[in-house]
């Protein structure tokens, strides 16, 4: 094959290395627009598991990495007078310029032809067979061909320079410093003996008010000299084209046109708050050499590299932007202790979680599970330090729950004229039983025509009272699960048909009238809702007072009213759906008095001891939705009313909404909805494991964490998670416990066996073992 490679980063260099190697009749060929021993920026960073695939793809290449690098094993985190260190983690730093450098020779040694100081062109290679384009992340072969690449660009907000020092580390070191403009944070990592990495980065608010903006480089280290003069320790800073930017996480639709294909950040951005963007760049390198040897002609493996790839990449950068998103947001957590805070900094991207500390680093998680049973003492609650947060109790207003695990409301589409039936009793009442601090019922709906589908529950007649009234009572008397009842209108999604029969489709036969805030249809073939007058309201807002005084009849602990996923009232907060020119319409104030008159009506007819609580669709996910100072306006709102816990779903307002589906997707707008509107909340939404219930909360991010589908597969969820955790006094009936003891013993043996197992399975170290190698702190 004839090779081009456009661009002499680590991704081309790295590619050109193994390609040649062991395809060496190949003639590949690097271009570079700069001088071989140029380079911007300071240091790169490789995890253990980084390493070992460097090692298995070009062992020369990696011991001379090795041989040049400095190693760490632990993360410190200055934060608010405090300093944690959180071990177990196997990072090692080496000099951009030292890893060009090898790299470069490496690809010599092969026969690859490097030639420097040129710009080059598609064109400039009419024989080649294939073309990679790794030259970087503003990329003019990618912007070129624009229209075919598809690519996107998020400029993100905050402001970040690259500078360096010569102050020696032992860690990769996190400073969050706060100043009168602001927080200042430095990401901070030694690469070689006398020079660290400093990546300095702020909110635009605090660049701003500092002046930042006026400033030139050399007056911009001067001043992060004076910020970070503690933490400096006398060292200078040192600049290097150290301009403050604004990181632009890149996506690309396409990968590959013709025989050209993307690398590295041309393709694809990951930010710098998880590592290096040259890792995944050379992991890219890695993965298109894979799909060549292979086999097959050219398209072929390209083809085959962007199906392999597409995915490793797409979770990097997912995680990346969620590591991102933290650092945006830092001011949320900063009322935080030190030491949740510094559990926040370690679990911001999802990619690390409480089993995963406690496996590296149990003083620490021990640490954090004292401080948050602390802060629930100081709220009265009887915690206990042994326990992990999802079993520490909580309480709303006169309701106090056993623990944290709530079993989310889910539809069960089983009803008959509203009526729950055997079915519903045998459903709450296992998993009740099955030890979760409170259980939610499905969206009930407060008249026949408020019903998503005809086999949806209802509380509008003595009969539906009575059945609920059963179930309530069941689960008071045999089991410490507290029950919440969520009441909801359909709205415009209304006389639609069972979820197993085509979700949100209208009803062929049978339907009934439906309204909404204004005449817009869900789909184009559903029915056409009325939009509501005033008539309208009066008598809705009175079906939902009166489905909640037969609720206090029936016993439940705490009421929710749905405002969410497009039903009736959150059409009326929605932009989407709200068209309306009266005083209900327009503005976010306007769009919410409709669903605060319900509410403050609700409140008013529920017993001042018992909680009331609000699902809401904190984002539309499409342009033109919700916002997030809408989102915020809306929970501050229903604070205002007397709302004791905000329930923070997302989307399912609109047909043509794009959600971003992920591992705890929906866990930014509830930690924005609690850490700045101030409200307890409950999260919800991917959440499948207690080892991610505890992260969640012990990060600060919610108050309550709802599961579904585990529960409907598992009604004993929290019974099994406290055997996982060793937690003996969980609720169990006399009957089943027998079961529990089983249960807890084989749990301890079982875990002993995983943690071992995991112990083993943990990427290698590649901490130098012989002495003369470079220490982080040497």
């Amino acid at each position: 094959m004839r090779i081009a490679v456009i661009g002499g980063g680590p991704a081309g260099l790295y590619f050109a290395i193994l390609m040649k190697r062991d395809f060496p009749a190949s003639r590949v060929t690097v271009v570079e627009r700069n001088r071989p021993d140029d380079t911007f920026g300071f240091g790169v960073v490789f995890s253990d598991a980084t390493l070992d695939a460097f090692e298995t793809a070009d062992a020369p290449s990696y011991r001379a990495i090795a041989d040049s690098f400095a190693y760490w094993d632990d993360i410190a985190i200055h934060a608010k007078g405090a300093v944690h260190r959180i071990g177990g983690n196997g990072f090692c730093g080496c000099s951009r310029r030292t890893l060009l450098l090898l790299l470069q020779d490496r690809a010599r040694a092969l026969g690859v032809e490097l030639e420097f100081r040129r710009e080059a062109t598609p064109e400039d290679f009419p024989d080649a067979d294939l073309i990679v384009a790794a030259d970087g992340i503003n990329s003019p072969i990618r912007e070129r061909f624009r229209d075919h690449f598809a690519p996107e660009v998020d400029l993100r907000p905050n402001r970040f320079a690259w500078m360096g020092s010569t102050r020696p580390f032992d860690a990769f070191t996190f400073f969050f410093k706060e100043r009168p403009e602001g927080i200042f944070i430095a990401h901070c990592y030694q690469y070689e003996a006398g020079a660290s990495t400093w990546v300095m980065e702020t909110d635009p608010d605090t660049f701003a008010r500092a002046g930042l903006d006026a400033m030139d480089e050399e007056a911009s280290a001067r001043f992060l000299e004076g910020v970070f003069a503690e933490e400096l320790q006398g060292h200078r800073l040192i600049t290097n084209r150290s301009t403050w930017r604004r990181f632009p996480t890149i996506k690309c639709g396409r990968w590959v046109k013709g025989n050209i294909v993307l690398l590295g950040d041309a393709k694809a951005s990951a930010h710098f708050s998880i590592g290096s963007g040259t890792k995944l760049a050379m992991e890219d390198a890695i993965g298109l050499h894979a799909a060549f040897r292979v086999g097959g002609d050219v398209a072929a493996c390209l083809a085959r590299y962007e199906v392999a790839r597409r995915e490793d990449v797409e979770k990097t950068q997912h995680a990346a932007n969620v590591s991102l998103v933290w650092f945006e947001h830092v001011r949320r957590f900063w009322d935080f202790s030190p030491t949740r805070f510094a559990f926040g900094v370690m679990t911001r991207s999802k990619a690390i979680t409480w089993d995963n500390l406690d496996l590296r680093a149990p003083g620490f998680v021990a640490e954090t599970r004292r401080a948050f049973a602390e802060e629930a003492r100081a709220a009265g609650l009887p915690a206990d330090d042994a326990k992990p947060p999802m079993f520490q109790p909580f309480a709303l207003r006169g309701m106090r729950l056993a623990n944290r695990v709530v079993v989310s409301p889910m539809c069960m589409y089983s009803a008959e004229d509203g009526l729950p039936g055997d079915f519903h009793f045998a459903h709450y009442a296992a998993r009740a039983l099955g030890g979760a601090g409170l259980v939610f019922t499905e969206m009930t709906c407060p008249a026949p025509d408020a019903r998503i589908t005809p086999g949806c529950t209802g509380l509008w007649n003595d009969a539906q009272e009575a059945a609920w009234t059963r179930i309530v009572g069941f689960v008071h008397a045999r089991s410490e699960a507290r029950i919440c009842l969520q009441l909801g209108h359909a709205g415009r999604k209304g006389a639609t048909r069972l979820m197993w029969e085509g979700m949100d489709q209208p009803l062929d036969a049978g339907a009934w009238p439906v309204i909404s805030a204004s005449a817009i249809p869900y789909f184009p073939q559903s029915q056409v809702p009325r939009e509501m007058t005033r008539a309208d309201m009066d008598r809705v807002r009175d079906e939902f007072v009166a489905a909640t005084r037969r609720a206090v009849r029936c016993g439940f602990d705490m009421l929710e009213l749905h405002c969410a996923h497009g039903y009736l009232l959150a059409s009326f907060l929605s932009p989407l759906t709200n068209r309306r020119g009266d005083e209900y319409g327009g503005a976010v104030e306007n769009r919410l008095r409709y669903p605060l008159e319900v509410f403050r009506a609700m409140r008013a007819a529920w017993p001042a001891a018992k909680p009331l609580s609000v699902r809401i669709s904190a984002t539309d996910w499409v342009e033109g939705g919700l916002s997030e100072e809408d989102c915020l306006a809306i929970a501050r709102a229903f604070a205002a009313a007397g709302v004791d816990l905000v329930d923070v779903s997302t989307g399912q307002t609109v047909a043509d909404a794009a959600p971003v589906y992920g591992r705890m997707y929906q866990l930014p707008w509830s930690d924005m909805i609690r850490n700045e509107g101030g409200t307890a909340t409950m999260c919800v939404g991917n959440i499948t494991t207690a080892d991610q219930v505890n992260t969640i909360l012990a990060a600060g991010r919610a108050d309550l964490v709802a599961l579904a589908r585990p529960h409907l597969t598992n009604p004993n969820f929290t019974l099994h998670a406290a055997a996982q955790y060793g937690v003996r006094d969980i609720a169990c009936p006399p009957q089943y416990l027998w079961g529990k003891d089983a249960l807890m013993r084989n749990a301890a043996r079982d875990q002993a066996d995983l943690r071992e197992l995991k112990l083993k399975a943990r990427p290698r170290s590649h901490a130098p073992l012989r002495e003369g190698l470079p220490r982080a702190a040497e």
